[in-house]
């Protein structure tokens, strides 16, 4: 606080001699340096609360609002040569001042060219061994909320913001415990700890761990992490919230993502991340390539959030973002967090996902979708199948709520997977009061395909069966290859699912089948002991989907 002090003071007393005239009558003289003073102090409140209050960076680029303001004044107070000085210095001001205001209309290449992405045309296919979706968070919240009994002192506290984060190879969600008010914090001093919870698993209770933090962002004063962070590093262009990541050790360490403007004052690049430890307030910064292992999330979601808007908006400059809209695409605002979404592919790499949709009205098919991964910000952006129109993320968000219309619950937090080669939405489901009813799964091409179920999984099941009524024969399940087999029939099970019948069945070498009667009609003769021709795909599931299959003892 000190040195941010002493630089209002200098400032000050600049800008105090620009305002001031420093050529007077003799009569008049006397009264220079008390004005300069007087002005001074004046100018040093308020340039010393101004930049305490907003927390912006300390560089002289901020500054230009008041060069126009103390050589505009200096213009009128002084005459002569220190007027024509003066105005001089005026005019360069303004026309910096106009640089710095214009800078948006003329940067919208070098935005565009700071977020470009890799294009490809589909997603890598999902693996349908793995759990294929999170816990939405509103419920994760609603569930953190009500274990809030576990924080000592509880009246002094409220709960702080959820974040997704990889902790010892499981995905869950952290919560730090945060100071519900200034006269709580003058009473707490320092924070309890915070929650964690599983995001694969809903029925997981949330833990709460002890873990004492004096830097916070409800904290105040010196205290305020934000502010804290400032403070010791003054000039750093940061952009984006702080956010709370946990270490190996079940320690916290709050962490903001820092870089550098476009151009101008406007536009931002990130860099690197820095990391504050809450307790002792020691900060450390890196460049994003050396982000300790423990952070997946060195790129913020507001950062990604930007430049997903660079690159859908800048495609044709900044004009045509107003007006031709030639190519221009508009990334989507169903994100959890800064309208982006944050999953974890098969590797347990964190990446933000978000769609892309038209920027006409009423439109509601998909432009593509983009991952950026979180700890390096590369980004790739993938243009789906040409061929096909897929729908969006707010076009399956409307499937989900006229489908639940009567019960009034609605979806959140859909994200677009490769499901058996048909890109899907998959959406968690809530209730109004937020709790987690099922999960939803919709053709992003096909919207009359979908599965509903308690589980992933047996979503994933049912959602097997509705692409095989639905005329698709998931040739394009992910990192399955093609089999065949023969075998005799040890157990059959047969389920009526709207008008057909899906068929289970187990072989005398222990494997298990599923086909649906739409993809093999006599299917709906099996019976134990007979013996069959199958072709199947090697999904890794313990059922696997069948292609083509013949009963032996019915030709």
């Amino acid at each position: 606080m000190g040195l941010t002090f002493l630089y209002s003071i200098v400032i000050a007393i600049i800008a105090a001699f620009l305002i001031m005239p420093l050529t007077l009558l003799k009569e008049k003289r006397k009264g220079i340096v008390a004005g300069i003073v007087g002005t001074a102090i004046g100018l040093v409140v308020i340039i010393f609360t101004f930049y305490y209050v907003t927390n912006i960076d300390r560089n002289l680029s901020a500054l230009w609002p008041l060069a126009i303001m103390a050589t505009g004044l200096g213009v009128f107070s002084s005459t002569g040569k220190e007027r024509l000085v003066k105005g001089v210095l005026f005019l360069a001001a303004l026309v910096f001042g106009g640089y710095m205001l214009s800078a948006m209309l003329f940067n919208a290449d070098e935005k565009f060219d700071s977020a470009k992405m890799k294009q490809e045309v589909e997603i890598e296919a999902f693996d349908e061994k793995e759990t294929p979706a999170s816990v939405p968070p509103k419920f994760a919240r609603n569930k953190m909320k009500k274990a809030f009994g576990q924080v000592p002192n509880t009246s002094y506290y409220e709960l702080g913001r959820l974040q997704i984060q990889k902790v010892d190879d499981a995905f869950v969600y952290i919560a730090p415990v945060e100071f519900s008010g200034f006269f709580k914090w003058v009473n707490g001093d320092t924070t309890p700890g915070y929650f964690t919870m599983s995001a694969t698993d809903s029925s997981d209770n949330p833990k709460f761990v002890k873990a004492e933090m004096a830097y916070t962002p409800s904290s105040f004063f010196q205290k305020n992490v934000a502010r804290h962070l400032r403070l010791e590093l003054p000039e750093t262009i940061f952009h984006g919230d702080m956010q709370l990541e946990i270490d190996e050790e079940g320690k916290p360490h709050y962490i903001r993502s820092f870089g550098k403007f476009v151009s101008a004052r406007n536009g931002f690049e990130v860099t690197g991340v820095a990391v504050v430890n809450p307790q002792s307030g020691d900060i450390k910064t890196y460049a994003l390539n050396e982000a300790p292992d423990f952070i997946d999330g060195a790129v913020s979601p507001e950062v990604v959030s930007l430049q997903n808007g660079y690159f859908g908006k800048y495609v044709h400059g900044f004009w045509n973002s107003l007006f031709g809209k030639k190519d221009v695409k508009l990334p989507s605002d169903q994100g959890t967090e800064a309208n982006v979404s944050p999953i974890f592919n098969e590797n347990g790499v964190m990446y933000y996902f978000t769609d892309f949709t038209s920027p006409k009205e009423g439109v509601d098919s998909m432009l593509g979708y983009s991952l950026t991964n979180a700890r390096t910000g590369e980004a790739t952006f993938y243009t789906g199948n040409m061929e096909e129109s897929y729908m969006d993320s707010y076009g399956a968000l409307q499937i989900v709520e006229k489908k639940f219309i009567e019960k009034k619950w609605s979806g959140e937090m859909p994200i677009l997977y490769n499901f058996y080669g048909e890109a899907s939405w998959l959406t968690p489901v809530l209730d109004a009061n937020g709790f987690l009813q099922n999960y939803f799964i919709v053709s992003a091409a096909n919207p009359e395909i979908s599965a509903f179920a308690n589980t992933p999984n047996e979503a994933l099941r049912l959602y097997k069966t509705a692409l095989q009524r639905g005329g698709s024969s998931v040739n394009g399940s992910s990192k399955a290859e093609e089999a065949t087999t023969t075998g005799n029939v040890e157990r059959v099970y047969k389920e009526r699912v709207g008008d057909s019948t899906l068929v289970s069945f187990m072989l005398t070498d222990g494997t298990n089948y599923l086909v649906s009667t739409e993809v093999e009609p006599l299917a709906v003769y099996l019976k134990e002991g007979d013996q069959v021709s199958v072709t199947y795909l090697n999904t890794g599931e313990i059922f696997l989907p069948v292609k083509t299959m013949k009963i032996t003892s019915l030709e």
